[in-house]
């Protein structure tokens, strides 16, 4: 049986911290709230929109949580009909997918985007039919709850012993523990290396020939 790779989205495929930022700063406006900085907004990605939300917002109520998630959802959409969202895939990653796919490998995605979002994101890029498993928040507990993980295998019907999974934030490197996955941390998205080694991952990609290398070697 051939190997299994698990992608996290936003930080690890793509860029989109740019459309992630202004989402979020649009929906504390419209619930008339100060935003936080964007380095802390930054920290949330990768979770559910509500548990985002609650890590942002420490004092809310899960009323509060909901409303801002929905209200970041509207002002996302509004970028994309405006054509102002921009996602663009990190260089070298496109190259990379096709590698591993040419090579034998099965190709997944594990994010905390909705349905909607990863669509239009990889159908964008050419790439949606490049993986064999698309898990979404609109499915699945947030991470780090490895039911994303679990779904893929099930889907793959692989193991987590074929499966790595590749990720920018200690969320992805959790959930993977959670699933008893290996997994590879990337150095170009939202956590700082040091904290992805220290949630577990076997090791941190510094650029794309990196990251092809640790995977050729496992």
């Amino acid at each position: 049986m051939g190997r299994l790779a698990i992608f996290d989205c936003d930080g690890t495929l793509v860029d989109g911290q740019a459309s992630v930022c202004i989402a979020m700063e649009d929906a504390f406006a419209a619930s008339k709230l100060e935003a936080p900085p964007r380095a802390i907004i930054r920290r949330a990605v990768g979770l559910s929109l509500p548990q985002a939300m609650a890590m942002l917002l420490p004092d809310s109520t899960s009323e509060q949580q909901e409303m801002l998630a929905e209200r970041y959802r509207l002002a996302f959409r509004a970028q994309r009909e405006a054509g102002l969202v921009h996602e663009p895939l990190f260089d070298g990653m496109k190259d990379l997918l096709l590698h591993l796919r040419d090579t034998g490998w099965t190709l997944a995605v594990a994010t905390g985007k909705s349905d909607r979002g990863l669509n239009h994101c990889l159908a964008l890029h050419g790439i949606t039919d490049l993986f064999a498993s698309l898990q979404t928040a609109d499915r699945h507990p947030s991470k780090p709850d490895p039911a994303m993980i679990e779904q893929i295998l099930f889907d793959t019907g692989m193991s987590a012993d074929d499966g790595v999974m590749i990720g920018d934030t200690m969320f992805d490197i959790a959930m993977a523990r959670n699933a008893r996955m290996p997994s590879i941390g990337v150095e170009w998205g939202y956590h700082e290396r040091a904290e992805l080694l220290e949630s577990g991952a076997r090791a941190v990609a510094t650029d794309m020939a990196e990251l092809r290398a640790l995977l050729e070697g496992l």
